[in-house]
């Protein structure tokens, strides 16, 4: 766990084990605002999405003054039941740090299909409202993972008018990640003064740019959801600094998102698809989720075999309009493979071997001289995959 997390002013944590998780790990957390704080969110778009989140959106038009939790179990795909657990689980902690439930937004991470407990709520919140210090949230960052190997979070600040600005945020996120909103759940916080209408549009388009860029499997979680709360205390105001503000907000995200990336489950490689030259960006990115979601590409990653035919045959398979085989391309970092659609006249099996073998790769496919480009952010795919997730709920 690292220390080197900037605190922001007014925000309290406190993580502790309380039983959901089976490992005795930390897997209870909160995290508590000041007055006149001020919270925006976007969640996840699955269909079926869990009765937290349900619950958080209603939430989120109240006076919002705390964050709760927890993880283990998603509580999802659980009916009215789950859903009247999720505010029981408000109500306890609202009745513990003198709060409305309807100031608490709930989170769930972990096994689908299981109602949440209530026993470790009711047997913790007294002790962890006593925990809450400014200084914890690097224990939330650990208490909000599941498959994770490693905890995510990283902090920004900027100077404005001879005041210093501060951004901390955490994530949590390995596999079931392809967010369509934000990823497995990320909290991000800051000193500034803004409307909650102000923070939602910089947070959508901070989104947007980063949980919104990443795969790591294709799969959308029922429970995804991140945040972004303002505490109002460094007497800097966001419409007085937009620009720089969601400048520093997007490079935030971004690194959270990589991170989570880095952390897919079994990755080996960290790959962006950056894809360009069709008539529209939403094209450009079709055609790069759906590189990133082959899994002949992302096994081939996983070996090191620089099999282009695999690329070039997920390219072909986009759903978009205008592709065609001479405008097309392709480049293995620097290396090109692909020129005008045939395989270019220098490549080599031992230039695109070496090229593959490497941790971090950029595949770049050319379609056009449109300027349009899209990048996504992917991993390979290997054996631990399978193994971590038919083994996990053993």
């Amino acid at each position: 766990m690292r220390n080197d997390l900037l605190q922001v002013a007014g925000v309290k944590c406190s993580s502790i084990a309380s039983g959901i998780k089976k490992n005795n790990a930390l897997d209870l957390s909160l995290i508590t605002l000041p007055e006149n704080s001020k919270t925006a969110a976007v969640f996840t778009q699955n269909v079926f999405c869990a009765a937290p989140v349900l619950l958080a959106k209603n939430h989120l038009q109240s006076d919002v003054r705390a964050l709760l939790i927890n993880s283990g179990n998603a509580n999802a795909g659980t009916g009215e039941k789950g859903f009247e657990h999720a505010y029981q689980s408000c109500q306890i902690f609202a009745d513990a740090i003198d709060l409305k439930p309807e100031q608490i937004l709930p989170f769930s991470t972990g096994v689908i299909g299981q109602l949440l407990p209530l026993a470790p709520f009711q047997e913790n919140a007294e002790k962890l409202a006593e925990q809450l210090s400014e200084e914890n949230m690097n224990r939330v960052s650990e208490g909000i993972l599941t498959t994770d190997l490693v905890d995510k979070c990283h902090s920004e600040t900027f100077e404005f008018d001879g005041k210093t600005v501060t951004l901390t945020g955490i994530a949590k996120g390995s596999g079931m990640i392809r967010p369509d909103m934000a990823t497995m759940l990320s909290f991000i916080v800051t000193d500034i003064g803004a409307s909650q209408k102000q923070l939602q549009a910089c947070l959508t388009q901070a989104v947007n740019q980063s949980f919104n860029r990443i795969t790591v499997d294709g799969d959308t979680s029922t429970n995804d959801a991140c945040t972004l709360s303002a505490t109002n205390q460094s007497g800097v105001q966001l419409s007085s600094c937009l620009e720089i503000f969601q400048k520093v907000l997007n490079k935030l995200t971004q690194n959270l998102a990589h991170k989570i990336v880095r952390d897919g489950e079994g990755a080996t490689k960290f790959v962006e698809i950056c894809a360009s030259g069709l008539t529209t960006n939403e094209d450009c990115l079709e055609v790069a989720y759906t590189v990133a979601h082959s899994p002949l590409v992302k096994t081939a990653l996983f070996a090191s075999d620089a099999n282009w035919g695999r690329i070039l045959a997920a390219v072909g398979r986009a759903k978009v309009n205008g592709l065609v085989i001479e405008d097309i391309n392709i480049y293995l970092n620097e290396l090109p493979i692909i020129t005008a659609g045939e395989p270019d006249v220098d490549y080599s099996e031992e230039a695109g071997g070496a090229e593959m073998a490497k941790a971090d790769i950029v595949i770049c496919i050319e379609m056009g001289n449109t300027l349009t480009s899209e990048s996504v952010w992917t991993t390979d795919f290997s054996y631990d995959y399978v193994k971590i997730n038919a083994e996990y709920r053993s």
